[in-house]
């Protein structure tokens, strides 16, 4: 499968299914690495292109967040992507649901 054409084929559940896939590591990634980094910057001392930043904190800490969601999310992209195509169809495939008996419910 090309990568230009890597969701074209599949049906729009392992396609939401390989979203997940990608973005919640990425999430996960991305707000371990905003704790990190502004545990160390304060947002009000921060610049951009020569500029302080004008933004309120919290205001900070979001684009900052969205930032790090961005940069990990294409992280999990490449890995994705460099997944063996056996194990990406694997990724693909809805698990079963186990069946509940009847009796287990009351």
């Amino acid at each position: 499968m090309s990568t230009e054409c890597l969701f074209c084929l599949a049906s729009k559940e392992s396609v939401v299914r390989s979203m997940i896939w990608i973005l919640w590591p990425a999430f996960f990634a991305a707000a371990i690495v905003e704790f990190a980094f502004f545990a160390v910057a304060d947002p009000q001392q921060l610049y951009w292109m020569g500029e302080p930043v004008k933004f309120s904190t919290s205001a900070t800490y979001s684009l900052g967040f969205l930032f790090f969601w961005m940069i990990c999310t294409g992280s999990s992209v490449l890995t994705y992507l460099l997944l063996p195509p056996r194990i990406r169809a694997a990724l693909e495939v809805k698990p079963a649901m186990p069946e509940i008996e009847e009796s287990a419910l009351h």
